[in-house]
């Protein structure tokens, strides 16, 4: 469902094509700064700048460079911030569709009261304190 969530706000292509992004700027500072010498270490130095961490092993010298990095620092923290939201969002909407989903059985219980078993009757009472109390911790 997560997926399916990605997939329907376009995230998917926005990290496809961030991902496309990542690797072409691992190549341009392989070429453009000196002290980079090989793939990876160049893929290093894009990994430590788009998760902000840094490491100083590596730091962009020439104007290039230090545009690309700038670009994919930003990139990435938008990245992580698109993300982060769908998450979010995921999971509220997971949790008012379970709310609805229980909102909408207790209505049909009370719908069909007359119908309901002695042991229905007691589980829905119990549903109704339980709710109550729930109710009363959210509110302190």
């Amino acid at each position: 469902m997560l997926i399916n969530s990605f997939r329907t706000a376009g995230v998917d292509k926005i990290i496809g094509i961030y991902l496309i992004w990542f690797f072409i700027s691992a190549v341009l500072i392989l070429i453009f700064e000196p002290s980079i010498e090989t793939y990876a270490d160049s893929l290093w130095f894009c990994f430590a700048s788009a998760t902000s961490i840094g490491y100083g092993d590596f730091a962009a010298v020439t104007i290039i460079g230090r545009i690309i990095t700038i670009v994919l620092a930003v990139y990435s923290i938008a990245i992580i911030a698109i993300v982060t939201a769908v998450i979010t969002s995921f999971f509220t909407d997971l949790v008012k569709f379970r709310a609805n989903e229980s909102a909408g059985k207790f209505l049909d219980d009370l719908e069909h009261l007359p119908e309901l078993s002695k042991e229905e009757l007691e589980d829905l009472s119990q549903r109704v304190r339980d709710f109550r109390k729930n109710r009363k911790k959210n509110d302190k």
